[in-house]
């Protein structure tokens, strides 16, 4: 039954109303998410202000080999909804579609599957048209109580996540990241888009999957160079918010980059450190995001190596990873020229990152026009409220730089270019172009 609230003295004036209506659950479009909302009326029949929320489950689960017929998890997801609509990146399709497929035949649940090509170049809105036919009437005509299994990388949880949020307006789905960047960062990201002419990311929506199901041996058949790539994002959250995660990764970095995370030739007692540093890096990231969901306040850690690089990424052509290392890197310069971090500890962010293969330095770095109007595009972005570049002030902690001058920004990418050529490298990763991994 719809009721309207009756007016209280406390929160609205004699010649205000206030309405509220109490929706029955039976009425709900989703399990995953409410809503509720009110209006006041000003009472001279002139104007009107509403206010609405609504609130969403959103639940992150490591898990163990998920496509073995034996694990219940899928299963106990589509079984009683009759069928499972499946978008599936192209190359995950070659290696594991006869898995999936299995798995679903084992079920007994009819399995419409979409395979996807999702390169850095595919990020683009007709990508998320072509998969908005199938998810539509043309297609599979999804339910909006049905969540689509979306399972790949970072690239394809951005653009199928989009998908899903356009079609009925928001349509849940459940993310298997195959990446560790998936995995860990742009999977159980709300952050759902595809890239603009000369920015990264700078299309989309907020839509977090309602599941996250994150499952590392996934992780033993890609390239190393997609191994190293992924680890940034983790050590973005280890420099950020986890001390003993940084340590970790000092620790054991090398040894989880060979082993791809103890999917190769892993020990039990690696197998335990990949769990860990997995399960770390989530919470941490998932700490500032899952309360920040809409982005409605810029002190986000997880944008710390984001701040330039979504301008110079593109312009460079680098694998995602290897372009926000070379943001943290610098990043970490930039601290140590204000004050806020001791050249020790910005060494150390430094070696950690070199010594996994990942980019500190880029030529491109030192051209001004691209580092500005970078700058100029992210205080955009981020309301011209300010900058607010994280930026580390020790290790597993941060503050945010609301304004960067260029004076600032020159003497500090001047600092950091010497630190860096004296490296053995010269500031150069392995396997830092998106052709090296065939990707361009």
């Amino acid at each position: 039954m719809v009721q309207a609230k009756p007016l209280t003295e406390k929160t609205v004036s004699k010649s205000n109303q206030i309405i509220q209506f109490n929706h029955p659950v039976k009425y709900r479009t989703s399990e995953w998410y409410t809503g509720q909302g009110e209006i006041v009326a000003s009472g001279d029949n002139r104007s009107f202000e509403v206010s609405a929320s609504y609130n969403l489950k959103s639940t992150v689960k490591l898990v163990n080999e998920i496509l073995n017929p034996n694990n219940p998890t899928l299963a106990e997801i589509y079984s009683h909804r009759g069928r499972c609509v499946a978008i599936v990146d192209l190359t995950v399709d070659e290696l594991y579609g006869d898995a999936i497929r299995r798995y679903f035949k084992y079920h007994e649940i009819p399995l419409e599957l979409l395979p996807c090509r999702a390169w850095e170049s595919d990020k683009t809105p007709q990508t998320v048209h072509n998969l908005l036919a199938f998810l539509g009437k043309d297609g599979c005509d999804v339910s909006r109580n049905e969540p689509v299994l979306v399972i790949g990388g970072g690239v394809l949880s951005d653009v199928a996540g989009l998908a899903c949020a356009l079609q009925h307006r928001r349509t849940p789905y459940i993310m298997i990241g195959t990446t560790v960047v998936a995995a860990i960062d742009a999977g159980p990201s709300p952050r759902t888009c595809t890239n603009g002419s000369q920015f990264k990311n700078s299309m989309g929506v907020y839509h977090p999957p309602v599941l996250t199901l994150v499952d590392r041996t996934f992780f033993r058949t890609l390239d190393t160079g997609h191994i190293r790539n992924g680890m940034a994002e983790i050590i973005k959250m280890a420099v950020t918010d986890d001390a003993i995660l940084f340590q970790l990764m000092e620790e054991y970095g090398t040894r989880l980059l060979e082993t791809h995370f103890a999917t190769l030739e892993g020990d039990e007692e690696l197998e335990k450190i990949a769990d860990e540093v997995i399960y770390r890096a989530l919470f941490s990231y998932m700490k500032h995001e899952g309360t920040n969901m809409f982005e409605t306040y810029q002190d986000r850690p997880h944008a710390y190596g984001h701040t330039w690089s979504p301008r110079f990424e593109p312009a460079a052509k680098l694998m995602h990873g290897h372009a926000v290392s070379i943001g943290m890197a610098f990043g970490a310069s930039l601290a140590t020229e204000m004050g806020w971090l001791s050249s020790e500890d910005r060494d150390r962010i430094i070696a950690l990152c070199s010594s996994i293969g990942l980019s500190v330095f880029h030529p491109i770095i030192e051209d001004m026009d691209i580092m500005l109007e970078g700058q100029k595009n992210m205080r955009r972005k981020r309301g011209e409220g300010g900058l607010w570049a994280p930026l580390p002030t020790g290790i597993g902690e941060c503050d945010f730089a609301q304004e960067v001058s260029s004076g600032l920004l020159q003497q500090a990418v001047n600092n950091h270019k010497t630190l860096c050529v004296s490296l053995p490298s010269g500031g150069e990763g392995k396997e830092m172009y998106l052709s090296d991994l065939g990707l361009a």
